[in-house]
């Protein structure tokens, strides 16, 4: 099964859903970034929120942003997407180790510590739109519910996870959000509430061979499910030599300097997909004359 984001509404079009399947993605970046079993686990859950959001977005040039700040070990994560449910993203820590927590399951929530989640929608206008909540979890599907109740007063219900393999790779991952639109019957919201509350892990129902239609369907089969499209969904990087030498610019003319004077190349890595590009004291020289 390849990776892919069911979009449906329900309920006379009061609910909205979006399911997502984001083993590859996953996989990818924690090859990216050679990320520990549990910074691949909160990397691939806000990988796949960001996915999701995503194609929530009106216009192709929109783009989103999800920061999380935290004081954990891992500090943070960050992640862009854009409205065809291209995503990528880093953590600023990425080799944390921690033992399981009391449920014997990846600490995500240790990792992250207490902190806050922005959400920034860049729409082309003068000004981005953001949001930020303090986190009520760590555990990210429980922060972006809040963020969406919260600061969008959109009542959602979130469900992410990566589950990894022996081997320390991507075995599983993905999620849904199921959200409450204006109109929405109340008496909908408590079923959904109640379905939700006794349904097993995505990672799980992955495992099982139940796809992203197959578990919309059974949380909305009953309430007139319709599903939209299917979008496909991936890590994808924009990255090239010219972004990189404007970045290398913004270090100013002493740097660069410094770098030239060392009489080998400098390399400098995208911080999303952690390529490498290279320049040699000539063509450091080069830019420098040309600033």
């Amino acid at each position: 099964m390849s990776d892919h984001i069911i979009r449906a509404t329900a309920a006379n079009g009061t609910v909205r859903a979006f399911c997502a399947f984001t083993r590859d993605l996953a996989e990818y970046a924690r090859s990216c970034h050679d990320t520990s079993p549990v910074v691949t686990a909160a990397l691939g859950r806000l990988l796949t929120a960001g996915a999701m959001m995503g194609s929530m977005l009106k216009a192709e040039g929109d783009l989103l942003t999800l920061q999380i700040r935290g004081n954990g070990p891992m500090r943070g994560l960050t992640v862009t997407a854009d409205a065809s449910a291209n995503v990528k993203g880093y953590p600023l820590e990425a080799g944390v180790m921690l033992p399981p927590n009391r449920f014997g399951k990846l600490d995500v929530a240790g990792a992250v510590g207490a902190g806050t989640l922005t959400v920034i929608r860049d729409m082309g206008l003068k000004d981005p739109y953001v949001g930020q909540v303090e986190l009520v979890s760590g555990e990210i599907a429980e922060d972006i519910a809040y963020y969406f109740t919260t600061s969008e007063q959109v009542p959602s219900a979130v469900a992410l996870g990566v589950l990894m393999d022996k081997n320390n790779t991507v075995r599983q991952s993905g999620g849904f959000i199921i959200q409450a639109l204006p109109g929405a019957d109340p008496d909908i919201l408590d079923s959904l509430t109640e379905k939700l509350s006794t349904m097993p892990s995505v990672t799980s129902m992955f495992e099982a061979g139940i796809t992203p239609s197959d578990i919309l369907g059974d949380i909305l089969g009953d309430k007139d499910l319709l599903i939209l499209d299917t979008i496909p969904t991936g890590f994808k990087c924009g990255c090239d030599r010219a972004r990189v030498e404007k970045v290398l610019i913004s270090l100013g003319r002493e740097e660069i300097a410094s770098l030239a004077a060392e009489g080998v190349p400098a390399e400098l890595k995208c911080q999303f997909c952690g390529k490498a590009y290279e320049f040699s004291p000539d063509e450091l020289m080069h830019l420098l004359q040309s600033l």
